[in-house]
């Protein structure tokens, strides 16, 4: 049989070794990542078709996994080698209803502003009590890549 260059394909004639019927999370997440290590080693495929094929497959997966999990009850379960468990949504106090609340996140939205301003200029700042903002330091934010079709 020629080879295929549909990764859904692929994936399906992917043997998975396990001892049980129903391979468990790790020996799943073990074979997938030496399906995909042999993929990218044999050179064969594109690698941004792999990936765009990937990501559609992981929006259809999801699509029926949410709609499947929304069809269970809500009750605790285990079938085939996955346990469910359900948890109630709980309930947070409306903080924004309280006016001292209010007045001190606007505050510290202002400070932030300040902050910001601060760190963008070459001159001193000061606040309305006249003290001086500090140049404070940056966090820096792991690179990413977002990925829309």
């Amino acid at each position: 049989m020629g080879k295929s260059k549909n990764l859904l394909m692929m994936m399906q004639e992917q043997e998975v070794n396990t001892n049980n019927f129903l391979p468990s999370k790790k020996e799943l997440q073990l074979s997938a990542k030496k399906f995909t290590t042999n993929l990218l080693d044999s050179g064969e495929m594109d690698k941004m078709e792999l990936f765009a094929q990937a990501v559609r497959v992981n929006e259809v997966l999801s699509i029926v996994t949410d709609e499947l999990k929304n069809s269970l009850p809500a009750e605790n379960f285990e079938a085939f080698g996955i346990k469910g468990t359900y948890r109630n949504g709980g309930s947070t106090p409306n903080y924004s209803e309280d006016e001292k609340w209010q007045q001190l996140k606007q505050a510290l939205t202002d400070r932030e502003m300040l902050l910001k301003v601060a760190q963008k200029s070459n001159e001193t700042i000061y606040d309305s009590e006249g003290v001086e903002v500090p140049k404070v330091s940056e966090n820096i934010r792991k690179s990413s890549l977002s990925i829309s079709f």
